[in-house]
């Protein structure tokens, strides 16, 4: 996989889309409180990212696969804890 320009661009646009969800993971892993989060806006939104992850795989694109993987797992995380912590 080769690294130009837009495919830096990519990555940088990735970690800052990506990495917006860490904070709403560390106040639901403090607080055990999920009575804000909304199951259904978490569940379409794994389904669209596995549908990116899938796409970046088709066309190739290093930013969009490592981008999708690490939003999966912060999305499906977020999903368990819906799971886990509601009442």
């Amino acid at each position: 996989m080769e690294f130009n320009a837009t495919e830096v661009l990519g990555l940088v646009a990735a970690v800052c889309t990506t990495f917006g969800f860490v904070p709403q993971m560390y106040k639901t892993w403090k607080t055990k409180d999920v009575s804000s989060l909304s199951l259904p806006m978490y569940l379409v939104l794994c389904m669209g990212t596995i549908l990116w992850l899938v796409y970046g795989l088709l066309i190739n694109s290093t930013a969009v696969i490592i981008a999708n993987i690490v939003a999966l797992l912060f999305t499906f995380s977020l999903v368990v804890a819906i799971f886990k912590y509601r009442k």
